[in-house]
């Protein structure tokens, strides 16, 4: 059955108005006046015969009902056609954002019906605002469908991979440049965390936020939001952020918030960004948290060690079978997770050892955080500390405890929250990459010396020694199944990569002398 066309732009304005009313974003009130708020954005002038109505958008014996990027598609098309907007897709997106807004209920309704469902359970509150955050395509569903995802088995458990196709790869030297820009060199709204993106029309170079809702929170006695992330790195992917355009910062307060959060949410993990350049995420300029309801590898992870801690014996810790340097705390109390937490980051903030290159301090210049990831053990809580350390040197310029050199044509980014707690957010780039890398082995071509994927040579070779059948004096025999498996060859030595990745982020390696640091520091925490 093929998908309904549109004759004109009032059918399908129509057919915008009856999916919004079908996805209870509008009233049956709401007909005629959103009708015309989209008419005055298209600059479109309907004839005296015309009718706001819905019943356009509903199937008919030989089509099926239009999607809503097929509705929207038509009306961007008629805005270019028109000239209202140009064709480039920055300005597609900035249009029909403006047009969702006009059907996506308002700020106060949405916190209303938030509360109203919170007071039946948590979930149904979550449940309600990310539903709306679907169907008024503040996220764009269809294009976080093209997403590669896949899980790869290694030594610390299934890691998950994805491939994004939504979000541009950030330089890391980037991202530390924006830490030190100047308030007055920063334009409206100063950030993309900013509560003042509510109902923004977005411009080139910043993104439209008429749809987007966020709900008020108090946390630590301060005012905080949620809200959704438009890129779904994960189930229910939320962003708590404080009402203040202030850099991130992780201390005792922090702790306190996350565990607030996780008695709001119960259902939720929620974990903090490190608060320096380097072993931060991509925004440092304003303080936020990251959480949703997915039970990501690293909580699936079990304790590698048992430690204790002198005065804590209500509390149980550990240390977590993981590539990184993570400490674990479970309590029943949430306020002794915090007393202690504050204590394991007090000791770290200040504690070097030089055998494994960790200096808390160089030229006045902190090195030492933590990140932090809160989440609920029943009716306990949990509390898994990860130690970073920013500290470059000539060797690594990137970063000591950053992924090195003969990783980055996998993962050059920062390695950040999701990642820590072990999924990867890989570059949109691979995807092409890897289609090209698997021709290339299929066609008996050296990947080293195909310009497009040169980067990936010695692991491709690599990747070859371990599955010689794919070698160029076989490519011959390769049947069908042969060629499929490839695909899934790949993606798990992609897979694979990344635990190195983890692997060279951790303050503490996973050896003798590792192990023996990282006892050391435990013994340091007084």
């Amino acid at each position: 059955m093929a998908e309904k066309k549109f004759r004109s732009v009032e059918e399908a304005t129509s057919a915008l108005v009856a999916y919004a009313r079908e996805r209870g974003l509008i009233g049956e009130d709401d007909i005629t006046y959103v009708t015309n708020m989209l008419f005055d954005a298209l600059k479109y002038q309907p004839t005296g015969a015309f009718i706001p109505k819905v019943g356009e958008a509903r199937a008919s014996e030989h089509t099926r009902k239009p999607t809503l990027e097929s509705i929207l598609s038509a009306l961007l098309d008629y805005a270019v056609e028109h000239e209202l907007i140009d064709g480039g897709i920055a300005s597609r997106d900035l249009f029909d954002t403006r047009l969702m807004g006009c059907v996506t209920p308002r700020p106060s309704e949405v916190t209303r019906e938030f509360w109203k469902r919170y007071d039946e359970s948590p979930k149904a509150a979550t449940d309600y605002l990310y539903r709306l955050a679907l169907d008024s395509d503040y996220i764009r569903s269809y294009r976080i469908a093209k997403d590669r995802k896949w899980v790869t088995k290694t030594p610390y458990g299934k890691l998950d991979i994805t491939i994004n196709l939504s979000k541009p790869e950030k330089d890391p030297k980037a991202i530390a440049a924006a830490l030190k820009k100047k308030s007055g060199d920063e334009p409206y709204p100063r950030c993309q965390l900013c509560p003042e993106n509510v109902g923004y029309a977005g411009r080139l170079d910043h993104p439209a936020r008429e749809t987007i809702r966020l709900i008020p929170l108090t946390l630590a006695g301060e005012k905080w939001y949620l809200q959704y992330s438009p890129y779904v790195y994960y189930n229910e992917h939320c962003i708590v952020l404080s009402e203040r355009h202030v850099p991130m910062k992780i201390n005792t307060t922090t702790f306190v918030r996350l565990l607030e959060f996780i008695e709001k949410f119960p259902h939720y993990t929620v974990g903090s960004n490190a608060d320096l350049p380097i072993v931060g995420g991509s925004i440092l300029t304003h303080e936020h948290y990251q959480g949703g309801c997915y039970e990501f590898a690293m909580a699936r992870a079990d304790l590698r060690e048992k430690i204790s801690f002198a005065g804590f014996d209500d509390v149980e810790a550990g240390i977590v079978n993981w590539p990184m340097s993570v400490i674990r705390l479970d309590a029943a109390d949430p306020a002794r997770l915090v007393t202690l937490a504050d204590k394991i980051l007090t000791a770290w903030r200040r504690y070097s050892d030089e055998s494994v290159g960790v200096l808390a301090v160089t030229d006045d210049t902190p090195h030492n955080t933590i990140t932090p990831i809160a989440r609920r053990r029943g009716e306990g809580f949990e509390l898994d500390l990860v130690l970073r350390n920013n500290r470059t040197t000539d060797e690594y310029p990137l970063g000591i405890f950053h992924p090195h050199q003969e990783l980055h044509h996998i993962k050059k980014e920062n390695i950040g929250l999701i990642e820590v707690m072990g999924l990867a957010v890989l570059p949109a780039r691979l995807l092409g990459e890897m289609n090209r890398l698997k021709q290339a082995i299929l066609s008996g071509e050296d990947p080293s010396q195909v310009r497009e994927i040169a980067a990936h040579g010695p692991w491709a070779h690599e990747i070859l020694k371990k599955h010689p059948e794919y070698a160029p004096e076989n490519v011959d025999s390769i049947g069908e199944a042969g060629r499929d498996e490839l695909t899934a060859i790949i993606e798990e030595e992609i897979g694979l990569v990344f635990a190195q990745v983890l692997e060279q982020c951790a303050v503490f390696a996973d050896t003798e002398d590792g192990r023996a640091a990282f006892g050391r520091f435990i013994e340091s925490v007084r």
